[in-house]
């Protein structure tokens, strides 16, 4: 990897509409996104996901960009499936309560797709905010096989945890969540779409139609001994890693007036602005970083830094065990 290549701003994709009837308007009067209906629930800042592909200024698929830069980009991803998807999320009301498989499960009933682990990086919510975020202690499969089976008795079998601002939330999976009305928050998670819902709240559409739901698949994957607390970030100066986890890891930066030096990557790496007061340095290169934009970090970057005042997240792919 001789060739050095630049960080690249990502224009997302979006999910609304029907596709997400619990959004809001916050992705465009928070962080200024382009989107096209309202309700709009997801910005898909940073995806190889088909037909949901981020974009560069330029246009370019940042499909077509790996293919083209191959290991400069993605490190020992190139030729493997794209690991990770990064999005924004805008929770007007409260999301199904769902689950997703792991990568065993997808593949097998899933065409080959990857499983899906996730973590939240809560942005802004209501005071009291709350998350589904596992199951009632104590709860045994056939009760909450006959809960499924019966809708809204699914909903005291929930656990429920409040959440604030800064709090991060890994979710294995396996693990029963929703994220809870009002919330805003940063998602990191393996590429996949795939994601089994146990039950939306009695929600119906103009139509009177409900949701599909898809409990036995859901039954299926749940862990039930899953009960994770959220971490909370102190926002001290500098790098904060909050997560190290089999799939991603999650540092959180605060920079104050100086030069702060992000982590070396690994492959790649994905950063967004939390607040205005970033610019990005590579090299002799300063890029000055919106709030709410998110920048692909190819793997031959050179060295890469902050200045200025404000707040960032930076994800990047394992340690390795799970390149394949």
């Amino acid at each position: 990897m001789g060739q050095q290549i630049g960080p690249v701003r990502m224009h997302p994709a979006f999910r609304g509409g029907k596709l997400t009837p619990w959004g809001g308007e916050r992705l465009k009067t928070v962080f200024g996104k382009e989107i096209s209906e309202v309700p709009t629930g997801e910005s898909l800042e940073i995806s190889c996901i088909p037909g949901l592909e981020s974009r560069d200024d330029g246009g370019r698929k940042l499909t077509k960009l790996i293919e083209e830069y191959g290991e400069a980009y993605v490190g020992r991803y190139a030729g493997k499936a794209f690991p990770l998807l990064l999005k924004l999320i805008d929770a007007r009301e409260p999301l199904s309560v769902q689950v997703h498989p792991d990568d065993a499960y997808a593949g097998e009933n899933e065409g080959g797709k990857l499983g899906k682990t996730e973590a939240w990086l809560i942005l802004d919510c209501p005071d009291g905010a709350e998350l589904v975020y596992g199951i009632q202690p104590g709860t045994d499969p056939e009760t909450l096989e006959r809960a499924c089976e019966q809708g809204s008795a699914v909903a005291p079998l929930l656990r429920r945890v409040k959440v604030r601002p800064g709090d991060v939330c890994n979710i294995p999976a396996g693990t029963v969540h929703a994220i809870g009305a009002g919330i805003l928050l940063y998602e990191i998670q393996q590429s996949s779409d795939v994601t089994y819902r146990f039950y939306d709240w009695d929600r119906v559409d103009q139509q009177g139609k409900r949701r599909e739901l898809h409990i036995r698949k859901a039954l299926d994957v749940t862990k039930l001994t899953f009960a994770p607390e959220p971490k909370h970030w102190d926002e001290a100066p500098g790098v904060t890693r909050m997560l190290e986890e089999p799939y991603f890891s999650l540092d959180l930066i605060r920079a104050e007036n100086r030069e702060t030096e992000l982590p070396a990557l690994r492959d790649f790496g994905f950063l967004t602005a939390l607040t205005e007061g970033l610019t990005l340095c590579c090299g002799e290169t300063e890029i000055p970083m919106q709030k709410g934009e998110s920048f692909f970090l190819p793997c031959a970057s050179p060295r890469l830094s902050l200045k200025g005042s404000g707040k960032a997240a930076l994800s990047m792919p394992e340690n390795g065990e799970q390149a394949r």
